[in-house]
């Protein structure tokens, strides 16, 4: 722990790791321990370390709050870090390295995360991955994977406008009727043919 730093209850902190393949912890302190070196802090959970390990939608910085507490010395303390809600984590223009965000908590009896509802998007009808790049219908304002409407990544990221199949159908279907709708009734028309 660098010695100039100070702490206080509340701060998320990046923890050292005795293991290789976690290369941080990260946890908040719930409350410093008056005469003593140590903090009792609540962990974080990375998704590996749940009983349902990393899902699709689970993005690279994203941290699970769980029901573990423990005491630790504040020298296993590597520094702050900030962890966000999902919401706000989207917002930021640069995610540094010390950036987090958690949007379930986790019981480490029963495994559940909550809340166990969370929106979803696409025709996979899964939650959002910030790490993923998505398109938004212009029409109905939902998000879409970019495999998941036939589309590749770069094109995606060179699209103005987009229309989803159900937006793109209905549109259609708009348009057809406005078209049946102004169509001037039947009336036999003569071809005019240039003469030679």
């Amino acid at each position: 722990m660098n010695s100039d730093m100070s702490f206080r209850e509340g701060d998320c902190v990046r923890m050292r790791s005795s293991k290789p393949l976690i290369p941080t912890y990260v946890a908040i302190i719930e409350e410093m321990k008056a005469d003593s070196r140590d903090v009792r802090v609540r962990w974080y959970y990375w998704p590996e370390e749940t009983k349902k390990g990393r899902r699709h939608f689970h993005g690279s910085k994203e941290l699970i709050l769980s029901d573990h507490f423990d005491v630790q010395s504040v020298d296993t303390i590597e520094g702050k870090c900030t962890v966000h809600s999902l919401k706000k984590y989207m917002k930021l223009d640069v995610v540094g390295d010390d950036d987090f965000f958690c949007r379930f908590n986790y019981n480490s009896a029963t495994g559940a995360l909550t809340p166990d509802i969370v929106q979803v998007y696409c025709k996979c009808e899964m939650p959002y991955n910030p790490d993923e790049v998505m398109v938004q219908c212009d029409h109905c304002t939902d998000w879409f994977h970019p495999a998941c409407i036939d589309m590749t990544v770069e094109e995606a990221e060179r699209i103005d406008n987009f229309s989803c199949e159900s937006c793109s159908l209905e549109v259609q279907k708009k348009l057809r009727g406005s078209h049946s709708a102004t169509r001037l009734p039947d009336t036999n028309v003569d071809t005019k043919r240039r003469q030679r």
